[in-house]
């Protein structure tokens, strides 16, 4: 499920780095629950949330089967 999460990530990427932030996959577990260290502009961002929550989480959840939320770690 990682090699897949990562791809997703990869499209999600561009649109991330167009604002000058970045995303990091640190972890996704058996329950799948991705974990996601957001970067660059993205980590201050008053958005991040909505960011993290209708970009990331709503991508994976449609393309990756298993993925149940996506969190940020510090």
């Amino acid at each position: 499920m990682k090699e897949k999460v990562e791809a997703v990530l990869g499209k999600v990427r561009p649109f991330l780095q167009r604002d000058g932030g970045d995303v990091e996959l640190v972890e996704v577990s058996a329950d799948g629950i991705v974990k996601v260290r957001l970067r660059g502009a993205c980590a201050g961002c008053p958005g991040a949330t909505m960011t993290l929550k209708n970009a990331i989480e709503e991508t994976l959840k449609q393309e990756v089967s298993g993925v149940k939320s996506v969190q940020q770690v510090a």
